[in-house]
């Protein structure tokens, strides 16, 4: 690797590994690019916290929290769009994700019911920790003042939705279990991120 581990970025997320810095300035010239990829990210994420409301109706606190996620994320995507057509900017094709479809192979397939929720409560904390750590990144390096301020305001809320489905797991599943997990899931995506090539059109 080319560049350092940030210990900031380990104590607030857990994060093995930190963004490349050439992303930020990848984006900043691709931001049409980001800002279609990032509006198509919220709203993949209001989608799936509407399936595993879906799939998991019986546990009664998994809906109640994730009930407003939906309406924020939504909220999010509208913002994203409004941004882009505020800029002249198009609103472009949805592209493969590498990056969640990896996560994604690696949840537990068949096992047990409790093994099957932890992973997906697991995957989505994963994605908000790592869109946490870019959108502090936009907000730290974009020459957009405006937009600077505008990914801080995503990457605080970012920060509590991981917080969120990482509590959501302690509450079903063992807290033991969970950290013994969430550290394989940790080194499995050091190792999705040091192997994705550093793209400026994507989040992740």
């Amino acid at each position: 690797m080319e560049w350092t581990e940030s210990t900031e970025v380990k104590n607030i997320l857990g994060l093995q590994l930190p963004t490349d810095p050439r992303w930020v300035d990848l984006a900043a010239v691709s931001l049409e690019d980001i800002l279609t990829d990032h509006a198509y990210c919220e709203q993949k994420a209001a989608t799936t916290c509407i399936s595993l409301i879906q799939k998991y109706s019986d546990r009664v606190l998994l809906v109640k929290e994730l009930s407003p996620i939906v309406t924020e994320e939504w909220g999010h995507f509208r913002l994203v769009l409004q941004e882009l057509h505020k800029r002249g900017l198009s609103f472009g094709k949805q592209r493969k994700d590498e990056y969640v479809n990896q996560l994604i192979a690696f949840q537990k397939k068949g096992g047990n019911p409790e093994e099957r929720l932890l992973d997906h409560l697991l995957t989505m904390a994963m994605i908000e920790a790592r869109s946490c750590e870019r959108f502090k990144r936009l907000s730290e390096g974009l020459p957009d003042e405006y937009l600077r301020q505008f990914y801080r305001r995503f990457m605080e809320s970012e920060a509590g939705h991981y917080k969120l489905f990482i509590e959501l797991a302690e509450h079903y599943v063992d807290k033991e279990k969970v950290r013994k997990r969430w550290a394989e899931w940790l080194e499995e995506e050091a190792r999705i991120i040091n192997n994705l090539t550093v793209r400026g059109d994507r989040i992740h």
